[in-house]
């Protein structure tokens, strides 16, 4: 079971619609769920809010996640945080995970490596393929996509 978690501002996102396709490119079958963070709205501000308690359960239940985030100011999104901000060290307990960042050039290519991954790595994450960063207008058709999925698919049942 992969689930998709998403930390675009945006709803229905390209950022969305490139985890979603690495998910099943990686998989050979589409997402068990898709976490877009955005529809959890205030209660990623607290704790103790039913919508994001029941994305959690979500995410603790899945075999591997991939979690996608645009690139703002070099980062990850604040909304991505929030929502990782609800696990605590380890909690995901070497769930198999693939960070994955959208941006606009390969000015922050390392992104994803750089600040995604490390904080996955603190909740507990399984980060045994790079990070992969693309290029958001060219997500569908990208080599880089080809070559990561080589690396990221070892780590996979499919």
């Amino acid at each position: 079971m992969t689930i998709v978690v998403v930390g675009n501002p945006k709803p229905m996102s390209r950022t969305r619609a490139a985890a979603e396709l690495i998910a099943t490119k990686l998989t050979g079958e589409a997402p068990t769920a898709v976490i877009d963070v955005i529809d959890l709205g205030a209660g990623l501000l607290g704790w103790g809010d039913q919508k994001v308690a029941e994305a959690k359960v979500t995410v603790m239940e899945a075999d591997s996640l991939v979690v996608a985030s645009p690139t703002f100011k070099g980062t990850y999104t604040g909304l991505l945080k929030l929502f990782l901000d609800q696990f605590g060290a380890g909690e995901l307990d070497q769930k198999l995970t693939f960070p994955v960042m959208l941006g606009g050039s390969d000015t922050h290519a390392l992104a994803p490596e750089l600040t995604l991954r490390p904080v996955l790595v603190e909740i507990g994450a399984s980060c045994p393929a790079p990070s992969l960063y693309l290029i958001d207008k060219e997500y569908e058709s990208s080599p880089r996509l080809d070559k990561w999925l080589a690396i990221a698919s070892r780590y996979t049942k499919a």
